[in-house]
């Protein structure tokens, strides 16, 4: 009787990282979906979060970007930027001079209130003007608008896990935001479906 052959050990094929998908995923997106809740497990999938959502973007959409110093809010803008056709490499943290401007498919406006005072500062700054309903505005510091935020913004919540994890929450807080996080959430869940399916494809 033959000899059993040793069956040849197969190396799983790898695909591009993407933030591992919280437990308020579904396998379908619905509609009526308000919040995701991920982990990134470093910058370069952080900056996905964000390149994922600048294509889903259509005009119009602002998003708060909550978290510490650190965090990674302006790494994410800056996937925000390349998302949207425009160059991820020139964002930087608008610390001193509050406002960024970054053409793409649509226009990105970049703001960090960081160092800001007073609230009435926003106004002879002129901030407001930025929310046209055409260009796209990504607000750190967010907080110290106060009411003077509009009322539907998509909300992202960066925090630190470890030191290289960051846990991520996005949050819609109108039509117009959970749109957005829809729309993104189908790209998300449409990638990972690719990924898994690259994976069989290498056990084959």
């Amino acid at each position: 009787m033959p000899s059993a052959r040793p069956r040849r050990s197969r190396k799983l094929k790898t695909h591009a990282e993407s933030p591992r998908l919280g437990p308020d995923v579904p396998a379908r997106p619905r509609s009526d979906l308000r919040q995701w809740r991920g982990q990134s497990r470093s910058e370069a999938q952080t900056r996905h979060v964000g390149f994922l959502l600048g294509q889903s973007i259509q005009g119009g959409e602002i998003l708060a970007l909550y978290g510490d110093l650190g965090s990674g809010k302006t790494t994410l803008v800056r996937g925000l930027a390349q998302g949207l056709g425009a160059p991820p490499d020139l964002v930087t943290s608008p610390t001193f001079v509050f406002v960024h401007e970054y053409p793409g498919r649509l226009p990105l406006i970049h703001i960090d209130l960081y160092r800001l005072e007073a609230l009435g500062e926003v106004d002879q700054i002129g901030l407001s003007d930025y929310f046209d309903g055409r260009r796209v505005v990504a607000i750190e510091w967010p907080d110290k608008l106060g009411a003077a935020l509009p009322t539907d913004h998509l909300e992202l919540h960066l925090s630190h896990h470890s030191l290289s994890r960051r846990d991520i929450v996005l949050r819609s807080t109108g039509t117009k935001s959970q749109r957005l996080l829809t729309r993104a959430l189908k790209r998300l869940t449409a990638q990972r479906a690719r990924g898994t399916a690259k994976t069989r494809q290498g056990l084959g």
